[in-house]
């Protein structure tokens, strides 16, 4: 609660009857034990009033529905995920860790009246611990490219590798993680038409030769799973001099190809993808960086759409989507510092049925 202490409250004191710290609270225990709406907040803390003043007063209960609605809505949300960053920060280590930053449409938080479109937050996720590092919402009329350096700039990445699909392939996110003294590992396709065509051309040619005409670092591994089997060729180019020379791309040194051939049920499917990075580790190193990135499917968007159901929520007011997202983010890490070996659904599910549980995870 001390991370959170400084978030500033929009009533006037002399009309608050719920206060802020006791309504985060709320929040938090109520995501852990597996309330959705804010509805089921709201009915989370009237049947659960005994338990949340082990840790406050809540001398006037707890909010309404329509109460928590209106407070979830007007609540700061740019200094609410300043203190969740500061929160994370404490929590976690970010040198020589993947963060993958990833955006998600959260669906139903839409409005037809006034056509407000479903809100779209830009989440960082570190790979290896498996937490949320932070979150930022792309403008109504803005897209990924401007979130993503306004997320950056919040956190301490020094040291870390930071991984983005194509979207995030600019020069000035590049720049702004250079300048946070990180790394980066970059996808590249037809939004860098000029860099993506030099840089496929010289692949294929060096390929086509075996790579005599310049210095590669290679490494193969092969996955099966699920009646697939996958093989992966990584391919580093570190001879990248007259490529930079051309294009000046902000930290470039390396140039990463990795090939894909599935075999599912007989059926053979290929791919070539191409990434650049500021990074000049060989090629089973950088191998599994870039597969980190897709952890971000499984670590973070399947567990709030499946476990949390965040596609099916219908919170859509003001700024009230994007707090609930946040609260959602918070009661995420608070689950996966916990030591059980269980599920995160199962962790929930154990939050509701054992209110000691519940206050374990709150205390941690």
């Amino acid at each position: 609660m001390s991370y959170f202490g400084d978030l500033p409250d929009y009533r006037q004191k002399g009309k608050v009857a719920y206060p802020l710290d006791e309504v985060l609270l709320l929040l938090l225990a109520a995501a852990l034990a597996g309330a959705e709406t804010v509805a089921d907040i709201a009915r989370f803390g009237r049947a659960k009033l005994l338990f949340l003043q082990r840790f406050r007063r809540f001398a006037n209960g707890t909010p309404s529905h329509d109460q928590l609605g209106i407070i979830l809505a007007r609540l700061d949300p740019v200094a609410f995920q300043r203190c969740f960053v500061a929160w994370t920060a404490a929590l976690t280590k970010t040198s020589a860790e993947v963060i993958a930053i990833d955006g998600k449409r959260v669906r139903r938080s839409y409005r037809k009246k006034g056509a407000d479109a479903p809100i779209h937050v830009v989440s960082a996720f570190a790979a290896r611990q498996r937490m949320v590092l932070g979150q930022t919402k792309v403008g109504d009329k803005s897209n990924e490219i401007v979130a993503i350096p306004a997320l950056l700039e919040l956190l301490a990445i020094e040291g870390a590798v930071v991984t983005l699909d194509a979207m995030g392939c600019q020069r000035n996110i590049a720049q702004t993680i250079i300048d946070k003294k990180a790394d980066y590992i970059l996808g590249l396709k037809g939004n860098q038409g000029a860099l993506r065509n030099d840089v496929e051309v010289f692949a294929n040619e060096q390929k086509a030769v075996g790579f005599a005409n310049t210095s590669v670092s290679r490494d193969t591994t092969v996955d099966g799973d699920h009646g697939r089997i996958e093989t992966r060729t990584v391919t580093v180019f570190h001879d990248i001099g007259w490529l930079q020379d051309a294009h000046q791309w902000p930290g470039l040194k390396s140039v990463v190809m990795v090939e894909s051939e599935r075999e599912t049920n007989g059926k053979v499917e290929t791919e070539t993808r191409f990434y650049i990075t500021s990074l000049t580790l060989l090629a089973n190193a950088l191998g599994p960086m870039i597969r980190s990135h897709w952890m971000v499917e499984n670590g973070l968007r399947w567990v709030l759409d499946v476990i949390f159901r965040d596609d099916e929520c219908r919170v859509r007011t003001d700024n009230a989507p994007f707090n609930l997202a946040i609260v959602k983010h918070i009661a995420l890490n608070v689950l996966r510092t916990g030591k059980s070996k269980d599920t995160l659904g199962m962790r929930r599910k154990v939050a509701v049925w054992d209110e000691n549980a519940l206050a374990a995870y709150i205390a941690a």
